[in-house]
Protein backbone atom coordinates (compact mmCIF):
# COMPACT_ATOMS: atom_id res chain seq x y z
CA UNK A 1 0.00 0.00 0.00
CA UNK A 2 1.03 3.50 -0.11
CA UNK A 3 -0.51 6.95 0.44
CA UNK A 4 -0.44 10.21 -1.72
CA UNK A 5 0.16 13.12 0.50
CA UNK A 6 -0.58 16.97 0.11
CA UNK A 7 1.40 19.32 2.41
CA UNK A 8 0.47 22.55 3.02
CA UNK A 9 0.97 25.68 5.08
CA UNK A 10 0.31 29.70 5.86
CA UNK A 11 -3.25 29.86 3.78
CA UNK A 12 -4.07 33.08 5.79
CA UNK A 13 -7.39 32.51 4.10
CA UNK A 14 -9.41 35.29 3.44
CA UNK A 15 -6.93 37.55 4.69
CA UNK A 16 -4.55 36.62 2.03
CA UNK A 17 -6.68 35.02 -0.47
CA UNK A 18 -10.58 34.24 -0.87
CA UNK A 19 -9.94 30.71 -1.06
CA UNK A 20 -7.55 28.05 -1.85
CA UNK A 21 -6.73 28.40 -5.33
CA UNK A 22 -8.40 25.59 -7.96
CA UNK A 23 -5.02 23.84 -8.70
CA UNK A 24 -5.08 22.80 -4.32
CA UNK A 25 -8.81 21.87 -4.07
CA UNK A 26 -7.25 19.24 -6.87
CA UNK A 27 -4.46 18.32 -5.16
CA UNK A 28 -7.02 17.80 -2.06
CA UNK A 29 -8.99 15.37 -4.48
CA UNK A 30 -6.02 13.20 -5.24
CA UNK A 31 -4.86 13.20 -1.89
CA UNK A 32 -5.08 10.55 0.67
CA UNK A 33 -3.73 12.25 3.37
CA UNK A 34 -4.03 16.12 3.95
CA UNK A 35 -1.34 17.97 6.27
CA UNK A 36 -1.66 21.50 6.85
CA UNK A 37 1.27 23.08 9.09
CA UNK A 38 -0.89 26.13 10.79
CA UNK A 39 -1.70 29.71 9.79
CA UNK A 40 -5.29 29.21 8.45
CA UNK A 41 -6.64 32.14 10.06
CA UNK A 42 -10.00 31.18 9.62
CA UNK A 43 -12.30 28.01 10.86
CA UNK A 44 -14.19 28.00 7.77
CA UNK A 45 -11.08 26.61 5.95
CA UNK A 46 -10.33 23.80 8.34
CA UNK A 47 -14.03 22.97 8.11
CA UNK A 48 -13.92 23.08 4.43
CA UNK A 49 -10.70 20.67 4.45
CA UNK A 50 -12.08 18.51 6.90
CA UNK A 51 -15.37 17.66 4.34
CA UNK A 52 -13.22 17.44 1.00
CA UNK A 53 -9.92 16.03 2.69
CA UNK A 54 -10.00 11.66 2.95
CA UNK A 55 -7.51 12.34 6.25
CA UNK A 56 -6.45 15.61 7.29
CA UNK A 57 -3.84 16.09 9.81
CA UNK A 58 -3.42 20.11 11.01
CA UNK A 59 -2.06 22.23 13.51
CA UNK A 60 -2.44 26.02 14.26
CA UNK A 61 -0.14 28.55 13.69
CA UNK A 62 0.87 31.96 15.08
CA UNK A 63 -2.11 33.66 12.96
CA UNK A 64 -4.68 31.06 14.09
CA UNK A 65 -7.20 32.66 17.02
CA UNK A 66 -8.73 30.67 19.73
CA UNK A 67 -11.50 29.20 17.99
CA UNK A 68 -8.63 27.22 15.31
CA UNK A 69 -6.53 26.63 18.58
CA UNK A 70 -9.41 24.86 20.55
CA UNK A 71 -9.81 22.44 17.12
CA UNK A 72 -6.20 21.61 17.02
CA UNK A 73 -3.08 20.81 18.50
CA UNK A 74 0.21 22.59 18.60
CA UNK A 75 2.16 19.62 17.36
CA UNK A 76 0.20 16.69 15.56
CA UNK A 77 1.92 13.00 14.62
CA UNK A 78 0.67 10.06 12.79
CA UNK A 79 2.19 7.10 11.11
CA UNK A 80 1.22 6.55 7.54
CA UNK A 81 2.48 3.40 5.71
CA UNK A 82 5.48 3.61 7.91
CA UNK A 83 6.45 6.47 8.13
CA UNK A 84 6.18 8.88 11.39
CA UNK A 85 5.30 12.03 10.64
CA UNK A 86 5.45 15.25 13.36
CA UNK A 87 3.80 18.54 12.47
CA UNK A 88 4.17 22.01 13.77
CA UNK A 89 3.89 25.88 12.82
CA UNK A 90 7.13 27.26 13.71
CA UNK A 91 10.88 25.54 14.00
CA UNK A 92 12.08 29.12 14.87
CA UNK A 93 15.26 30.54 12.56
CA UNK A 94 16.82 28.95 9.51
CA UNK A 95 20.07 28.46 11.18
CA UNK A 96 20.06 25.47 13.28
CA UNK A 97 17.31 24.28 12.43
CA UNK A 98 18.22 20.39 11.74
CA UNK A 99 19.91 20.04 15.05
CA UNK A 100 17.10 21.85 16.92
CA UNK A 101 14.63 19.16 15.12
CA UNK A 102 16.79 16.51 15.75
CA UNK A 103 16.01 17.10 19.78
CA UNK A 104 12.75 17.90 19.35
CA UNK A 105 11.38 15.39 17.64
CA UNK A 106 13.63 12.54 18.12
CA UNK A 107 11.16 9.83 16.84
CA UNK A 108 9.87 11.12 14.09
CA UNK A 109 10.91 10.31 10.40
CA UNK A 110 9.40 13.84 8.73
CA UNK A 111 8.94 16.93 10.11
CA UNK A 112 6.36 19.13 8.41
CA UNK A 113 6.46 22.71 9.65
CA UNK A 114 5.33 26.39 8.03
CA UNK A 115 5.75 29.99 9.26
CA UNK A 116 8.17 31.33 6.71
CA UNK A 117 6.31 30.72 3.51
CA UNK A 118 10.06 29.42 2.34
CA UNK A 119 10.24 26.21 0.73
CA UNK A 120 12.55 23.79 2.95
CA UNK A 121 13.38 20.39 1.81
CA UNK A 122 17.19 18.89 4.05
CA UNK A 123 17.86 16.05 6.11
CA UNK A 124 18.88 16.50 9.62
CA UNK A 125 22.31 14.68 10.73
CA UNK A 126 20.08 11.71 12.17
CA UNK A 127 18.38 11.55 8.80
CA UNK A 128 14.92 13.15 9.70
CA UNK A 129 13.60 14.96 6.65
CA UNK A 130 12.22 18.66 6.78
CA UNK A 131 9.29 19.80 4.66
CA UNK A 132 7.95 23.07 4.59
CA UNK A 133 5.74 23.67 1.42
CA UNK A 134 5.77 27.13 1.64
CA UNK A 135 2.30 28.91 0.69
CA UNK A 136 -0.26 28.80 -1.74
CA UNK A 137 -2.04 31.87 -1.51
CA UNK A 138 0.95 34.13 -0.08
CA UNK A 139 4.00 34.02 -1.54
CA UNK A 140 6.23 36.90 0.14
CA UNK A 141 9.18 36.93 -1.18
CA UNK A 142 9.66 33.87 -3.22
CA UNK A 143 9.01 33.53 -6.74
CA UNK A 144 5.67 32.01 -6.69
CA UNK A 145 3.31 30.46 -4.21
CA UNK A 146 3.74 26.44 -3.55
CA UNK A 147 2.57 23.21 -1.76
CA UNK A 148 4.52 20.39 -1.69
CA UNK A 149 3.26 16.38 -2.68
CA UNK A 150 4.35 13.04 -1.35
CA UNK A 151 4.37 9.19 -1.26
CA UNK A 152 4.53 7.21 1.69
CA UNK A 153 5.29 3.96 0.80
CA UNK A 154 7.05 0.65 2.53
CA UNK A 155 8.24 3.40 5.42
CA UNK A 156 9.80 5.45 2.73
CA UNK A 157 9.20 9.02 1.52
CA UNK A 158 9.62 9.04 -1.93
CA UNK A 159 8.42 11.55 -4.79
CA UNK A 160 8.38 15.08 -3.21
CA UNK A 161 7.74 17.38 -5.37
CA UNK A 162 7.28 21.53 -4.89
CA UNK A 163 4.26 22.06 -6.76
CA UNK A 164 4.59 25.93 -7.91
CA UNK A 165 1.48 28.47 -8.37
CA UNK A 166 0.89 31.57 -10.28
CA UNK A 167 0.71 34.71 -7.62
CA UNK A 168 -2.56 36.79 -7.64
CA UNK A 169 -2.50 38.22 -11.11
CA UNK A 170 0.44 36.39 -12.48
CA UNK A 171 0.84 33.18 -14.75
CA UNK A 172 2.60 29.90 -13.10
CA UNK A 173 5.81 29.73 -13.54
CA UNK A 174 7.49 27.69 -15.81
Amino acid sequence: MSARLLFLADTHVPKRARGLPAAVWDAVKRADVVFHAGDWVCVELLDELRLRAVQLVGVYGNNDGAALRARLPEVARVELEGVRFAMVHETGQARGREARADERFPDADVLVFGHSHIPWDTVTPRGMRLLNPGSPTDRRRQPFCSYLTAVAEAGQLRDVELIPLPAAGRPAPG
